[in-house]
């Protein structure tokens, strides 16, 4: 887990307010290329994101468990969530969780290798988990 502090505040386009952080949590997942369907949060707190280092946080009042119909998979989206984002790449992702099997697993990357085969990739610490179409993943 990252610790958030002041000075990387002062650095970071921030804000506040729960409506505000949905559209810039999809604006940034659009502007780097992924779904904007990826992160799907309530109650946002804050939002930071650095631009020189690509790192982003996003703080929300309750943990959020959700099911994503189209592909039968379960994720849970802690009360913080860190990540650095890149083009068609999310990397030291923090704060997510899928179901594989019976086993909840920490997400560590998200990516797209070849964004004209419309394949998504997703990661956790031991390794590839899903590689999945992105048209699965519902854009709100």
């Amino acid at each position: 887990m990252v610790v958030i502090t002041e000075e990387m505040r002062a650095k970071a386009d921030l804000c506040f307010e729960d409506e505000e952080g949905k559209e810039r949590s999809k604006f940034l997942l659009k502007e780097v290329g992924l779904p904007t369907g990826l992160l799907l949060l309530r109650d946002i707190l804050e939002c930071g994101y650095m631009e020189d280092t690509g790192f982003v946080w996003l703080k929300q009042k309750n943990k959020i468990e959700h099911k994503f119909e189209k592909i039968g998979r379960q994720a849970i989206y802690g009360t913080e969530i860190t990540a650095y984002v890149d083009k068609y790449k999310i990397r030291k992702l923090t704060g997510v969780k899928i179901k594989e099997m019976l086993i909840w697993v920490s997400l560590n990357e998200i990516s797209i290798d070849n964004p004209v085969d419309g394949r998504i990739a997703f990661k956790g610490l031991a390794g590839s988990l899903s590689d999945l179409s992105i048209f699965s993943i519902r854009q709100p």
